[in-house]
């Protein structure tokens, strides 16, 4: 008899390590998707802040945000670069590398049209190899959870992008495709918002920064979409950061919250 208690307790420890090993796991790799998601709005920050500063509007404001949107691309991909060990996603992070590196000395240079389109470009593929990243990340894990925390991730994306092509027109790209990306962006912002704001899960203080964005994109998403009108660069700015801070709450608290369920 107390051979069999012996071996049931052991069995007991050895299960409730597991389990705690997989919620360690589900939490770790919750964590990493939200920055993973957050390269992906970096890359649309970074060139939003470069056409602010070198267009002097709100320079103090706009400078601070390039130079700490380079240091924390950085810093998560020195942080991903650790942590993932999937090839396939190494080998994209050696394409970002490359592609970031370029990123320092023509944050640097002097404004004219040639440098602005080519910080579009890398703008444009630190983006998609980051969105590649994510993919494969949630495409491994195939949870609810992951794609949860990655969509609510991606809106802050979505908020840099609306700001960065919107200040791109007036800085003298007034062609068709920035127009085009610009109101892409906002369906693709208003279609995930309608998703996160039916989810089931939610908090009350993940409902509540859902509000806060809702009430305050009906207000402000037509100063977007006059994006030919121009004029209005200060509120742009200011509205589009505040809806990205308000997702990164809800972001944060996704990841909270369904690491807790997992655990």
């Amino acid at each position: 008899m107390k051979s069999f208690i012996k071996h049931l307790i052991i069995t007991l420890i050895i299960f409730s390590s597991i389990q705690n090993l997989y919620a360690a796991s589900e939490t770790d790799n919750l964590a990493l998707i939200d920055k993973a998601g957050k390269q992906r709005m970096l890359s649309q920050k970074i060139a939003k802040a470069y056409f602010f500063y070198t267009q002097g509007i709100r320079p103090d404001k706009s400078s601070k945000q390039l130079s700490e949107s380079i240091k924390e691309f950085n810093q998560n991909y020195n942080l991903l670069k650790r942590s993932i060990k999937d090839s396939n996603i190494q080998n994209m992070l050696l394409f970002v590398e490359m592609s970031k590196d370029e990123l320092l000395p023509l944050s640097k240079a002097t404004y004219n049209k040639d440098n602005g389109s080519i910080m579009l470009d890398y703008s444009e593929t630190l983006l998609e190899a980051s969105q590649d990243i994510v993919s494969r990340m949630v495409g491994k894990a195939k949870t609810k959870h992951d794609k949860l925390v990655n969509l609510s991730g991606r809106q802050r994306m979505l908020t840099q992008r609306i700001a960065k092509y919107y200040i791109a027109y007036q800085a003298g790209f007034k062609d068709h495709n920035t127009v085009t990306q610009l109101k892409n962006a906002m369906k693709e912002f208003e279609k995930a918002h309608a998703i996160l704001a039916k989810e089931k899960t939610n908090t009350p203080a993940i409902n509540k920064e859902l509000n806060k964005i809702a009430k305050l994109w009906n207000v402000v998403n037509k100063f977007y979409t006059d994006v030919k009108r121009g004029g209005l660069p200060v509120i742009v700015l200011s509205t589009t950061d505040k809806m990205m801070t308000s997702m990164n709450r809800v972001t944060s608290l996704y990841v909270d919250l369904l690491s807790k369920k997992s655990s």
